[in-house]
């Protein structure tokens, strides 16, 4: 298995590339916007030089990961010649239900197809192919390049040779994989969105301001990262989208969304993507509240 593609220039697929492309396997990055290639190749590189100047790595080790990669925006022909499809894609339904069969005729049939969804269902996905057995979950965290855990996915009808094939393939990347069954949210998320969600309901309800909070947590419980700078890290709308997907699938009022993620989210106040969360990262990178005007 030496030829990846990867479905998604963003954030994790750029990472997902990345790592794939360092540990010497030749990689298609796919994205139906050129622009958005142009972006995630920028990214792999300044990510490598910072590890070049960490000498973490050389100048030829950051030459040969990114000669090992390969930019298409034409779906079919990246995946032509693919061993693995890993879908990188935004967190919709639709669009990853879309994709998987288009991803179902191009692809060769022996090709196996993975998702790094981190809260929809791999047998829901798998059900729109004719490869079922075939199609597994394989959820990387961000950032991809530096985070050791993979959450491997078994659907319902994943094989067992497919699911143990992608588990020494995630050790091969130098990742530790965790085989988890096909829940809503699986294990990562099941855990950390109710308590990203009960942080923001903790600032809806006035109970504390943002920096309080995300200080408790760092300094009581341990946490590298505050629960509402890490949202922000996320993106808000992802977070969003997780908590609805798992509302939707335990149909538990403990899932619903807090009103001022909701709210926000609509503000287009996504967190470090766009500039403001519930910190400003604009020009002085000050952490500065914008919630307050939400509540």
């Amino acid at each position: 298995m030496k030829n990846i593609a990867v479905i998604g220039a963003g954030t994790m697929g750029n990472g997902i590339a990345h790592t794939f492309a360092q540990s010497g396997f030749k990689v298609q990055l796919i994205d139906v916007n050129k622009a958005a290639l142009n972006r995630g190749m920028e990214t792999i590189t300044k990510n490598l030089d910072r590890m070049v100047a960490k000498e973490k790595i050389t100048e030829v080790d950051k030459v040969e990961t990114l000669s090992n990669i390969t930019t298409f925006t034409n779906l079919t022909e990246g995946v032509e010649h693919a061993s693995l499809v890993v879908e990188a894609a935004t967190e919709n339904v639709d669009l990853k239900l879309n994709i998987f069969k288009q991803l179902n005729e191009a692809c060769p049939e022996d090709t196996i197809l993975a998702t790094n969804t981190s809260s929809i269902s791999i047998t829901q996905i798998a059900a729109v192919t004719s490869r079922p057995e075939m199609v597994i979950g394989m959820h990387f965290m961000n950032p991809v390049p530096i985070m050791k855990l993979v959450e491997i996915i078994r659907g319902y009808n994943t094989s067992g040779e497919v699911t143990q094939t992608i588990m020494e393939l995630s050790k091969a990347l130098g990742k530790i994989p965790v085989e988890v069954n096909d829940y809503p949210g699986f294990v990562a998320n099941r855990i950390l969105m109710p308590m990203l969600n009960e942080s923001i309901e903790t600032l809806y309800n006035g109970v504390a301001g943002v920096e309080e909070i995300d200080t408790v947590m760092k300094l009581g419980m341990a946490h590298p990262m505050g629960p509402l700078q890490l949202a922000d890290f996320i993106g808000l709308d992802v977070c969003l989208s997780i908590l609805n997907v798992m509302y939707e699938g335990f149909k538990n009022p403990k899932y619903a969304p807090c009103p001022l993620l909701v709210n926000m989210v609509r503000a287009g106040k996504l967190g470090v993507k766009s500039g403001e969360g519930f910190y400003d990262y604009s020009e002085s990178k000050k952490a500065e509240t914008v919630a307050k005007q939400f509540i």
